[in-house]
């Protein structure tokens, strides 16, 4: 959607937008305290790192808004995350500066936004961003009017631009405030818009060949070289690949799994991958995932962990395995809260400087490792002497073992026992280098990603520690962040609570929770689940069209109230409740559940059929490959049913939902299902079953697609 702009505000839009430095030098600032702002009594770690800047910040909520009216000054709506980069880049050069802080001070009220604490304010000025300048990113800056209608908005700017944009803003609010009064109107119904969706008729023909074209879409934008999307920078884009697993086990077409394995493999041997510590960092600036932006986030790994394992499930590949061996290891060592529930984030910085924690010299390697095992370790992740990084070295592998071996006149086991000697020694002294700053609160959404992968790791391997870890994470979700109506709670810090659930919570914990049944057998987990799903389409449900709002009703409205059609690295929070509704409805026998997630479905036919952007609506595909060929319901009764469902859950069958226990229960998919001692395992697919058997082998058989 286009909009006029006034020449002064093109003046801003084309004067300053087009900043993207490469790399900048920080040093740590000086936390004398001379200054204390409204953000000191915020638990977010992210506001509290900006608590003692010169700038007056408030956090988002009626007192800053209040003051915007009471004294007609524009909003400086600034948003950005603990382990943003770009966001202390912008902190030291300007929001730490005493002239930048004067000017936002006597002219404006400046809000600071925890894009983790609140995607509902952060949604609004965002789709701003990307409606005036056709892009965004984190740090995010706007500028409103005192009601919160956005006028503008843009990214990072260095200093001296963030003041000439100031300025700008300072004058026109003088001089032409009739401009930006008309420019918020007009971006704010923009804003509005980019969620009109119309309920379509109820479809029943959705079909293998519009997935077919999907996967098509996917393989013409994959780099068959180096993994992942084309060009750079790269994201990992862990729905893209669930889907494609799944895609792969109807059809056995070998360019998914290609498609799959080139991406995991090269992702598992780049720079994005901690090869000392396990886990992966957000994304790779360049094309071969050597050189990410550090931040370790948590919603990466618990998808990375879940495709990982169900890709090991299908291939034994032992690479995958150790991928998530180390990637859960480095979750339990350093993103684990004392409850069981997981912390957010690690940051790209370690004293002021990117990278630092991670990154090795040739010179350090030497001093640590040895004559005789640095030549090896050299060769296996590629370091040079002079670095492959910013004069400095980023462990990756692009060696084969086999040649490595062969070089140095050895055995491949041998360089592997090498290895993993040098890896523990490093790991020990890296630990001892001052850390990157940790984001401890712990969000209820990424949690059950989190939770979902020690599920799908528990499934694909068998490690009990695994399932113990994830249902420790969901009883403290439940006992912690749900409360008796079936309503969440987004945060957790410091032993409290707080914030409204927003959509992608709710969506994504139902997801989680009947993981956890499917592993326990347990009914509690479907109970909390279906609770959730109800207070759901009490409060957040679009009546006229039949998809959900982010936010509540319960929620204080703000200019917008949006609705999360597409997706991205996490899956969109519409797309993933249809998931979350078609699963637990066929469990729990709930044909509204289902039928409501085909209305969903179907009022996005048309986009996700016209669309070429795969990577923005592959949780969708991920639903329309669930109706067009339906979920195997596995049902496994008697003594032995816990047993039977490990050992068949260890099958690559990533399109079946278990479901049991060692009685009936109170089930209605599990009536007249015991029969005395025994134990049967009953294959079903839309409530048909086929003949019971009593052994995995011969119900894997019966899955046969």
């Amino acid at each position: 959607m286009q909009h006029v702009l006034s020449a002064s505000l093109i003046f801003i839009l084309f004067g300053f937008l087009a900043c993207n430095p490469k790399s900048t030098n920080m040093q740590t600032s000086t936390k004398d305290h001379l200054y204390t702002n409204a953000l000191i009594n915020e638990s977010s770690p992210y506001l509290l790192q900006h608590a003692h800047n010169p700038v007056n910040w408030y956090p988002w909520g009626e007192e800053a808004l209040e003051k915007a009216k009471k004294e007609d000054k524009l909003i400086i709506v600034s948003i950005g995350y603990a382990a943003c980069h770009w966001c202390h880049v912008m902190e030291h050069e300007s929001f730490e500066d005493s002239l930048v802080a004067s000017i936002m001070n006597e002219y404006f009220v400046p809000i600071k936004v925890d894009r983790e604490e609140r995607p509902d304010v952060d949604d609004v000025y965002m789709t701003a961003c990307q409606l005036v300048t056709g892009g965004g990113g984190w740090p995010l800056n706007a500028f409103a009017l005192p009601d919160g209608k956005p006028i503008w908005a843009g990214t990072y700017f260095p200093k001296d631009q963030w003041i000439k944009i100031l300025e700008q803003f300072k004058k026109l609010k003088e001089t032409d405030y009739q401009s930006l009064k008309d420019n918020a109107q007009q971006l704010t119904e923009g804003v509005k818009s980019q969620d009109d969706i119309v309920k379509s008729a109820l479809k029943s023909d959705f079909n293998q060949e519009a997935l077919t074209q999907f996967n098509k879409n996917i393989y013409a934008v994959s780099d068959y070289q180096n993994g992942g999307r084309v060009g750079e920078p790269k994201f990992p884009m862990p729905s893209i690949y669930d889907y494609l697993l799944k895609q792969y086990r109807i059809t056995n077409d070998d360019k998914a799994l290609k498609t799959i394995d080139i991406t995991l493999e090269k992702m598992a041997k780049g720079g994005i991958y901690d090869q000392l510590g396990g886990g992966f960092a957000r994304y790779s600036t360049d094309r071969v995932w050597l050189a990410p932006h550090f931040e370790k986030m948590l919603y990466d790994n618990g998808q990375l962990v879940s495709v990982y394992s169900k890709a090991y499930a299908l291939t034994k590949n032992p690479l995958y395995k150790k991928v998530v061996e180390e990637s859960l290891a480095f979750i339990d060592r350093e993103l684990t809260h004392g409850t069981g529930a997981f912390y957010s984030s690690l940051d790209a910085d370690t004293e002021g400087e990117e990278g630092k924690f991670y990154v090795w010299t040739a010179d350090e390697l030497k001093e640590h490792l040895g004559e005789e095992i640095y030549p090896i370790f050299k060769e296996y992740y590629s370091v040079a002497e002079k670095g492959n990084w910013e004069h400095t070295n980023i462990l990756h592998r692009t060696k084969d073992i086999a040649a490595i071996a062969s070089d140095f006149g050895m055995e491949e086991s041998e360089i592997v026992k090498i290895i993993e000697q040098a890896k523990s020694d490093l790991l020990k002294i890296r630990n001892d280098r001052p850390r990157p700053g940790l984001d401890d609160k712990v969000i209820t959404s990424w949690n059950a990603l989190m939770i979902s992968g020690y599920i799908d790791a528990f499934k694909s391997f068998g490690d009990d520690t695994y399932r113990q870890k994830a249902l420790k994470a969901v009883d403290f979700v439940l006992e912690q962040q749900m409360n008796k109506e079936g309503q969440l709670f987004r945060n957790f810090k410091d032993g409290k609570s707080s914030i409204n659930a927003f959509l992608d919570d709710y969506a994504l914990t139902i997801l989680a929770l009947v993981d956890a049944y499917e592993i326990s057998f347990d009914v509690k987990y479907l109970e909390a689940a279906d609770l959730l799903a109800k207070h759901v389409f009490k409060y957040f449900l679009n009546e006229e069209t039949g998809m959900f709002y982010y936010t509540s009703s319960l929620d204080p409205p703000l200019v917008a109230r949006k609705t999360e059609l597409n997706d991205n690295v996490i899956p969109g929070s519409n797309s993933a409740m249809g998931r979350a509704l078609l699963e637990l409805g066929t469990l729990n026998y709930n044909s509204d559940y289902v039928k409501h997630s085909n209305q969903m479905l179907s009022n996005m036919n048309e986009q996700l059929t016209t669309n070429e952007r795969s990577d923005f609506s592959a949780s969708w595909s991920i639903l329309y490959n669930d109706v067009v060929h339906a979920p195997y319901e596995i049902a496994i009764v008697g003594p032995k049913a816990d047993q039977l469902r490990d050992e068949m859950s260890q099958y690559f069958l990533p399109d079946a939902l278990f479901l049991g226990g060692k009685t009936e229960g109170s089930m209605k998919m599990l009536e007249g299902k015991l029969q005395g001692d025994d134990t049967f395992i009953y294959v079903c697919q839309n409530k048909v079953c086929k003949f019971p058997v009593q052994d995995v082998e011969s119900a894997v058989k019966l899955v046969t697609r």
